[in-house]
C-alpha cells in the first residue's frame, strides 16, 4: 500500500514540470512575437511592402542618310514583329508553355537550332529521365558542383533520344530559345522576319494567355540605291547577331544590350553613336516576381541623321561611265586581268567627297555568271603603282630640296646605271621644269632623284646615293598625301606600300610613281592640294549631322557641320606652284600635253596630269601564276577650272594591260566624269536649283522659320 501511495504523488509532480516548461516555452514565443511586432514591426512591414525600380532601355530606329541635294540614300522600313518580355522570377516550365502556346500560332525557323539547344530542351521535357543519367554516387559527391552534374547529363544523351523531339519540339524549341536569350523585363525579338498580317492578328488577339509576349513594329534598313556605295555605307547588325564579340564590353558601357542593332562597318559603324538614337527609358516598379506599373522616364528618339557630301546623280552617273568604259577596255585588251577602275570627285577647299566610285567586274560564286559588284571601298583600302601622276610632287619636291631651280633645264635622253637603261616613252631632248610636266618625261624626273640623293650621274657608272633620299622624298610626298592615310571620315583606311630596298634604282622608280603604292583617295588629295595652292585638306563623306524629324523624309535643324580640315601647309614659293599648275594646264589644254586629245578645247579648263604605271599583277587571279605578270596601270588627276578650281578628281585603272600599248581608259574615263559634273551643273543652274546647295537652302530657310 505504501509504494501505491508514493507512486501516485510523483504523477503530479511531473504534470506540474510539464506544464512549467510549457508556460516557459509560452512566455518565450509572446516575447518573440511581442520583439517582432512591437520592436520591427514597421522593419518587417516596409520589407514586405517594398518594390522595386527598374529602367529598361527600348531601341528606337537608326538615323537616316540623305546625300547632299536631300535625297533619301538609307532609310528605315518598318516591319511586323512579335516579342518575349522576361519578368524576374518566371520560372522555365511556365515559359515553355507559352512558347508552346507561341508555337502553335507562329511559323518558326528551326534552322538555328544547334544540338546543345535540343539537349538542353530534352532535359527541360523529360527532368525524371534526365536525373536518371546520373548515379547515385555522383549525386552525393560534395566535389561535383550542379554544373558538373549538368554536364554529365548532356554528355549522357544519345542521339536517339534526340530524335523523340518532333517537327513540333523543335519549333517549341525555336521560340523558347528566344525567349531565353532576352535580359529580365528587356524585350526580345522572337521573330521580325517575314510575320504574316495573320500571325500578327493571331498574337495580338491571344495576348491574355501569352504572358511576356507582345507584338509591335520593328524596321528594317532600306538601302535606297541599291548596291549603289553600298561597301561605303557599311551594314548593320541583325537582332540575332546582336553585338560584335570584339567590342562587346565597348557598347555594353555605353548603355546598349546584347541583341541591339549596331553599325558593323565603314558609316554605319563610324558614326554608329549619332545613328544609333535615344533610347525609351521605362522604369519598371516591381513587388516580388510581378510588375506593379511601368512608367516612362523619358521618350525615345530615333537616331540623328547624316547629309553626305555626295551628289547621288553625280555618283550614279560616274558608275554608269565605269561600267560602260571598263567592259570597252576589256575587249580592246589583251589581258583578263582587269576588273576594276576607280573615281573620285572632292571640292579641292572643303575636302567634300562628291563622288567616291569603284567598280569590280568579277564572277557571282551563287549564279556563275560574270556582274559588276561596288567596290568604292576600294577607293580607300587598296592601293597600287600609279606611274607619272606623281610627278607634280616630285618637281615641287625638287624645288624644296633646292634639287632644280624655276626653269632649269634637262636633257631627256636614255640613262644608263651599269648595264640598266632608265628612260622616257621617247627622247624629248632639252626640257624645263613645265614642259617636263606636259610631256611626262621620266629622266627630268630622274634627274630631280639623284641630285636629292646627292648623286653624280655618268652614262654606263654606277650611281651612288645617300639613301636618305628615300624619306625625304616620301616626306615631302606626304606632305600631298601621298603614302600616308588621308584622315578620311571612314575606318580601315590603307596607307598604302613602300617598297622595302634602298637601291639607286628604285629612287628614280618612286619619283615616277613606280615603287611605292598609293590609293586612289591619296590622289585625290594630292591633286587638290596642288589645285588649292598647297594645303592638304581631309577629305570627308559626312557633311552634316541633324535632329530627325517626325516627318518622312524632312531635313531637321542642323546640329553639326564637318567643315574643312586644313592638315599641314606645304612650306612652297608662289612662283614653284605656279609653275606646277602650268604644267598641268599643258597637259590637258596645249598641243604635246599627253591629255591634250581628250581634253583640250573643254570650256571647263581643266589641269591634270596622266600616270602609266610598270606593275606587276597582284589582283584575285595571282594563285593561277607561278611568277605575277607584268602589267600597266593607268591613272589621272585633274582639277577644273584650272584657274579658279572648284572639283578635283582622280581616275585609277590597276592591270589596264599587259603589253607596251594599249587604250586609253584612263582618259577617257576623266573626260566623260568631268564633263558630267559641269553639265549636271549647268542644268541645275538653268533649273534654277545651285547644284549641290539644296541641303544649304533647306538649313537657311529653317533658320530663318
Amino acid at each position: 500500500m505504501e509504494k501505491k501511495k508514493k507512486k501516485k504523488k510523483q504523477i503530479p509532480f511531473r504534470i506540474n514540470l510539464l506544464f512549467f516548461a510549457v508556460f516557459i516555452l509560452f512566455s518565450i514565443l509572446i516575447l518573440r512575437l511581442g520583439v517582432v511586432q512591437i520592436v520591427k514591426g514597421e522593419d518587417y512591414k516596409r520589407k514586405v511592402e517594398r518594390t522595386e525600380d527598374i529602367v529598361v532601355n527600348t531601341p528606337v530606329p537608326r538615323g537616316k542618310m540623305f546625300d547632299r541635294t536631300g535625297k533619301v540614300i538609307v532609310d528605315n522600313t518598318p516591319k511586323n514583329a512579335i516579342t518575349y518580355t522576361q519578368y524576374k522570377g518566371v520560372k522555365r516550365e511556365k515559359m515553355l508553355k507559352v512558347a508552346e502556346r507561341l508555337a502553335k500560332i507562329i511559323d518558326k525557323d528551326t534552322s538555328k537550332i544547334t544540338e546543345r539547344d535540343m539537349k538542353d530542351y530534352w532535359i527541360l521535357k523529360n527532368p525524371e529521365r534526365a536525373k536518371k543519367k546520373l548515379t547515385k554516387a555522383e549525386m552525393s559527391d560534395e566535389k561535383l558542383e550542379e554544373k558538373d552534374l549538368y554536364k554529365l547529363q548532356l554528355e549522357r544523351i544519345t542521339e536517339k533520344e534526340l530524335k523523340e523531339l518532333t517537327k513540333e519540339d523543335l519549333k517549341v524549341l525555336a521560340v523558347y530559345r528566344e525567349f531565353i536569350s532576352g535580359y529580365a523585363l528587356t524585350p526580345q525579338i522572337v521573330k521580325n522576319e517575314n510575320v504574316t498580317p495573320e500571325e500578327f492578328a493571331l498574337v495580338s488577339e491571344n495576348l491574355e494567355v501569352l504572358p511576356g509576349v507582345d507584338t509591335t513594329t520593328d524596321w528594317d534598313r532600306h538601302y535606297i540605291y541599291g548596291d549603289t556605295l553600298k561597301t561605303v555605307l557599311g551594314n548593320v547588325s541583325s537582332s540575332d547577331e546582336g553585338l560584335p564579340m570584339d567590342q562587346l564590353d565597348h557598347f555594353l558601357s555605353r548603355g546598349y544590350n546584347r541583341n541591339d542593332r549596331v553599325g558593323k562597318s565603314y558609316i554605319e559603324l563610324q558614326y554608329e553613336e549619332v545613328l544609333h538614337g535615344q533610347k525609351t527609358k521605362v522604369k519598371n516598379i516591381t513587388k516580388g516576381n510581378d510588375v506593379l506599373e511601368a512608367e516612362t522616364l523619358s521618350a525615345g528618339q530615333r537616331g540623328k541623321d547624316l547629309v553626305l557630301t555626295i551628289d547621288m546623280d553625280l555618283q550614279l552617273a560616274v558608275e554608269k561611265i565605269i561600267e560602260e568604259e571598263l567592259l570597252i577596255a576589256k575587249r580592246q585588251s589583251n589581258t583578263q586581268l582587269l576588273d576594276r577602275a576607280f573615281v573620285v570627285l572632292m571640292d579641292p577647299h572643303t575636302g567634300e567627297i562628291l563622288t567616291m566610285a569603284g567598280k569590280q567586274y568579277t564572277k557571282n560564286e551563287k549564279t556563275g555568271q560574270m556582274e559588276m559588284r561596288d567596290f568604292a571601298l576600294g577607293n580607300i583600302t587598296t592601293s597600287y603603282n600609279v606611274g607619272s601622276a606623281v610627278k607634280g610632287a616630285t618637281v615641287l619636291t625638287g624645288f624644296k630640296t633646292g634639287a632644280i631651280k624655276p626653269k632649269q633645264v634637262f636633257n631627256d635622253t636614255p640613262m644608263k646605271i651599269n648595264t640598266l637603261i632608265k628612260k622616257s616613252y621617247s627622247n624629248l631632248g632639252p626640257l624645263n621644269d613645265i614642259d617636263a610636266l606636259k610631256r611626262s618625261s621620266n629622266v627630268y624626273m630622274f634627274h630631280i632623284a639623284i641630285k636629292i640623293g646627292e648623286g653624280r650621274y655618268q652614262y654606263g657608272r654606277p650611281l651612288p646615293i645617300n639613301t636618305k633620299a628615300f624619306d625625304i622624298i616620301r616626306d615631302s610626298f606626304s606632305e600631298f598625301g601621298l603614302g600616308v592615310r588621308t584622315g578620311i571620315d571612314l575606318p580601315n583606311e590603307t596607307p598604302g606600300l613602300k617598297g622595302p630596298d634602298t637601291l639607286p634604282g628604285f629612287l628614280l622608280d618612286i619619283s615616277i610613281g613606280q615603287y611605292d603604292t598609293y590609293t586612289t583617295m591619296q590622289l585625290a588629295q594630292y591633286v587638290s592640294t596642288i589645285a588649292n595652292g598647297g594645303y592638304r585638306v581631309q577629305p570627308h563623306i559626312v557633311k552634316e549631322i541633324r535632329e530627325p524629324m517626325i516627318e518622312n523624309n524632312e531635313l531637321g535643324p542642323v546640329v553639326e557641320t564637318i567643315g574643312p580640315t586644313i592638315l599641314n601647309h606645304v612650306d612652297l614659293e608662289q612662283e614653284w606652284i605656279d609653275r606646277v599648275q602650268e604644267g598641268f594646264r599643258k597637259v590637258m589644254q596645249e598641243a604635246g600635253g599627253t591629255a591634250a586629245r581628250n581634253f583640250k578645247g573643254k570650256p571647263y579648263n581643266p589641269a591634270g596630269k596622266t600616270g602609266t604605271a610598270e606593275a606587276f599583277y597582284d589582283g584575285p587571279e595571282r594563285a593561277k601564276f607561278k611568277e605575277p605578270p607584268e602589267v600597266m596601270n593607268l591613272s589621272l588627276v585633274a582639277y577644273a577650272p584650272h584657274d579658279n578650281p572648284e572639283v578635283a578628281m582622280a581616275v585609277l585603272i590597276p592591270w589596264a594591260y599587259q603589253a607596251r600599248s594599249g587604250h586609253t581608259a584612263n582618259l577617257t574615263i576623266g573626260e566623260r566624269v568631268l564633263s558630267t559634273y559641269f553639265d549636271l551643273k549647268k542644268q541645275r543652274l538653268e533649273q534654277g536649283e545651285s547644284a549641290g546647295n539644296t541641303v544649304q537652302a533647306e538649313q537657311t530657310a529653317n533658320e530663318g522659320n
